[in-house]
């Protein structure tokens, strides 16, 4: 996606609850800290969003943030969270 990255992994088969797990992670190449904290601040909020209700809770998620994110429109963000979440095939199966 053009603001970030979306990996995913198996979650550990120890944990006693099954939570979804979200990192995030910004290099130097997005900016300076600020920049690099704003982009982070604005894809914890996509995630808080979207994975609750959309992902699956048997794997881990980390978010890898690009420049562009900075400029994207926030529902345009959501928006590709969510199609990332679909092309990984980790969208939560809909309960009827």
């Amino acid at each position: 996606m053009p603001g970030f990255v979306l990996q995913a992994a198996p979650a550990p088969a120890g944990l006693s609850l099954p939570a979804v797990r979200v990192g995030f992670t910004v290099s130097r190449k997005v900016g300076n800290a600020v920049a690099r904290n704003r982009v982070r601040r604005r894809l914890r909020e996509v995630a808080r969003l979207v994975i609750p209700g959309q992902a699956r809770a048997d794997l881990d998620y980390v978010l890898v943030g690009r420049q562009a994110a900075l400029a994207r429109d926030f529902a345009a963000l959501r928006l590709e969270l969510f199609e990332a979440l679909k092309r990984l095939k980790a969208l939560a199966l809909a309960t009827p």
